[in-house]
């Protein structure tokens, strides 16, 4: 069941972006959300937040600059985005701004929304407590071993409980997003962004858990 949105008002999703970022898990859902705008009236509108307003570089090189910083006067979030980045697993984790700002936001926004290893700065700000979930198939061993207390599932793209949406990442990141897409716009939505992107798109051939709590 998809949280209730005011049709006469886009939704906004935050892109949390964080040094080394990881392309796909940025773009992918980024791309989807982005599009919504072409097939609705009320579609998504997406910017990026960063610690502070400094220039990013993703893992893959790329220089982004952030549209805000964690202390400016950003836009309220209804959709927040916590895409994979190269220090997920370690120093993120230890960056006490970072997740203060994660556990808020969070907690607040209408879903929560994790790509690959992304999982483990929500599990570390405590959003994904009493939630089933997903991560990277690489390091799901490593992600039940630091978070006993999750419900986590292996050999699916996403995993969709409640308020949140836990995602394998990488090209998978696409099936997240349109299936979120889906649940807030209706099928045409999706399919047309779908097509745009190239993209052969039907949910019920996408292997995902989606809980009915």
């Amino acid at each position: 069941m998809a949280a209730p949105i005011d049709p006469t008002k886009p939704l906004r999703a935050a892109f949390l972006v964080v040094e080394g970022v990881y392309n796909s898990e940025l773009v992918a859902p980024m791309d989807v959300f982005q599009h919504t705008r072409f097939h609705t009236s009320n579609g998504i509108e997406v910017f990026t937040i960063a610690p502070q307003r400094d220039t990013i570089t993703t893992f893959e090189g790329l220089k982004l600059i952030p549209d805000y910083g964690f202390d400016d006067d950003y836009p309220a979030i209804d959709i927040l985005v916590v895409p994979s980045a190269e220090h997920s697993m370690d120093t993120d984790l230890e960056n006490e701004k970072l997740l203060a700002f994660v556990t808020k936001t969070g907690k607040r926004a209408l879903y929560t929304f994790s790509l690959c290893d992304g999982a483990f700065v929500l599990a570390e700000a405590k959003l994904l407590d009493t939630y089933e979930c997903t991560t990277f198939p690489g390091d799901i061993l490593k992600f039940k071993k630091a978070y006993p207390q999750l419900k986590v599932h292996e050999n699916v793209s996403f995993v969709h409980d409640r308020r949140a949406i836990t995602s394998a990442g990488g090209a998978k990141s696409y099936d997240a997003a349109l299936y979120l897409v889906e649940l807030l716009y209706g099928k045409k939505v999706a399919d047309g962004i779908a097509k745009g992107l190239v993209i052969e798109w039907d949910v019920a051939a996408v292997k995902h858990i989606q809980t009915n709590q």
